[in-house]
């Protein structure tokens, strides 16, 4: 197995008792922790009642499953046997489905749950297994993690067959790695998805006469589209076609054809296509807006380190007004007066950045681009309130907590939320009053989900309330109880504090 670690990154903490969460891998950097398990998360069998020998089973070791997955145990805090008891395909359609776009502490949760070291389901054959990493890779890709789905895709084997090889071949198109599939697939040619692959991959290899004499039979026995064909004939042939007029835009292209596009010189935008191709316009390739807008987009997600889009927003001066322009402006102007270390212009300057960045759907990012340079500064008034609620959804919340720069209900709240015991503050609302209810110890769990977390269908349970949250969030408080105490009965009390002061600051998108 080889894995970059370079590409990825997952905040746990190191045991599952820890209270600091610390840096596994890099892909999702500091901004996205995942969150911090207090308490065991592992449900353990009971203890024997008599001293006698148990029966033991024995099977071949060639039959026992294999954990996939690219953090540990040790790492995560979440036991290897995570679906255990939980049907293959409950678990596909919950993964497909699971609702995490508008909150950020469900989307490093989530991310931590695909990549996770674990088992297949008990008793899944070989084909239940396939469709459940299938799933996983598939999600991973649609949420535009697409260097932590092809980490994932080369761990599980991506020559195993061709559906394993489809998403290894694209996600590496995408992140423009594409050399060592196609040195896969003209070892074994039956891999290929069709014959442009395999086309393409011939010239890439530096055979072009075999790809031109490939791409000529195809032709002559139709076997692949028109358009295609036309376009694979102008990246072989590209002299014959100077001057010629452009060839149309496809709606709906695979991440060869964008590549193709690319290749001939007729890059295609990839802002109205699926979020995956976002990673195309992260390489020096496409023009610094471009680059700005794909990783606004992919950090948006949680797919994205923050720290890559302030690299992108610091890079230049903004080449004009309006749109992403004012957003970079307000952003180095903030910046700027950071390192000057003068309150007053950071005071004028935040609130601007703020509401820039409020617009772009990213408040949770600029909070942890910027806490650590904001709070060493001393603020008053509105700059200082501002400040504070900025503070609170950075990784250190808690200990912000303790200085809120009121006594007002809605602050005294959230302090009491932030430190975990929110019930000991007057609600200010509806929506304070269900998340209080989800960290109260009265509050019990539904008996479906209490019976799924006996028969230890812990990642089942887990899938379960994040959809459960996300209903809570968009208006049934009932959910949003039951989801914060799902979350607190499995030991994960930093997502559900995260998740709730998210809520109650930045509402649901």
């Amino acid at each position: 197995m080889r894995i970059n670690p370079a590409l990825f990154a997952v905040f746990w903490p190191a045991t599952a008792l820890a209270q600091d969460p610390l840096s596994v891998i890099d892909w999702l950097g500091a901004a996205y922790q995942a969150p911090t398990v207090r308490g065991s998360v592992l449900l353990e069998p009971p203890v024997a009642k008599a001293a006698l020998r148990p029966e033991i089973e024995v099977s071949p070791l060639e039959d026992a499953p294999v954990a996939t997955g690219l953090v540990a145990p040790a790492t995560t805090g979440l036991p290897v046997d995570l679906w255990r008891g939980s049907d293959p395909r409950q678990l596909v359609r919950l993964i497909s489905e699971a609702p995490v776009q508008d909150s950020p502490a469900m989307q490093a949760l989530f991310y931590t749950l695909l990549l996770a070291e674990k088992l297949p389901p008990e008793g899944a054959g070989p084909k239940e297994a396939r469709q459940l990493m299938l799933a996983q890779i598939d999600r991973l890709i649609s949420l535009g993690a697409v260097d932590a789905a092809l980490a994932l895709v080369e761990q599980a084997g991506p020559t195993r067959d061709a559906a394993f090889f489809r998403r290894w071949f694209d996600a590496a198109l995408l992140s423009g790695e594409e050399d060592r599939p196609c040195a896969a697939l003209l070892a074994a040619p039956y891999l290929a998805p069709d014959y442009a692959a395999l086309i393409f991959c011939t010239a890439r290899e530096g055979d072009w006469q075999t790809a031109a004499l490939t791409l000529e039979t195809v032709r002559s026995l139709a076997l692949l589209p028109e358009a295609q064909v036309d376009l694979l004939d102008r990246f072989l042939n590209p002299e014959f076609f100077d001057g010629a007029p452009p060839l149309p835009a496809p709606d709906a292209p695979d991440p060869l054809t964008f590549r193709l596009y690319e290749a001939i010189g007729e890059r295609l935008p990839s802002s109205n296509l699926p979020r995956a191709f976002a990673n195309a316009d992260l390489r020096d390739l496409a023009g610094w807006k471009a680059q700005i807008e794909a990783a606004e987009r992919l950090t948006r997600i949680g797919a994205l380190n923050p720290n890559r889009l302030l690299g992108l927003y610091t890079d230049r001066r903004p080449a004009a007004s309006g749109g992403v322009w004012d957003r970079v402006a307000a952003v180095q102007r903030f910046d700027t007066a950071l390192s000057t270390g003068s309150a007053e212009a950071v005071a004028k300057t935040l609130p601007r950045a703020w509401e820039q960045m409020r617009i772009a759907g990213l408040e949770v990012p600029f909070a942890h681009m910027f806490t650590d340079r904001l709070s060493a500064l001393r603020l008053d008034g509105k700059a200082a309130a501002l400040a504070w609620q900025i503070e609170l959804l950075s990784p250190t919340y808690e200990g912000f907590s303790h200085r809120p720069p009121d006594n007002s209900a809605e602050r005294t709240f959230l302090a009491a939320l932030a430190q975990g015991d929110p019930g000991r503050a007057d609600p200010p609302d509806e929506l304070a009053r269900a998340i209080a209810h989800g960290f109260s110890d009265d509050t019990r769990l539904p008996q479906d989900l209490a019976d799924a977390l006996q028969a230890q269908r812990l990642g089942e349970v887990i899938l379960r309330a994040i959809a459960l949250f996300d209903h809570g969030a968009r208006g049934n408080p009932t959910e949003l109880t039951t989801a914060l105490a799902t979350f607190r009965a499995v030991g994960l009390e930093d997502t559900a504090r995260r998740a709730a002061l998210q809520l109650l600051l930045i509402g649901a998108v």
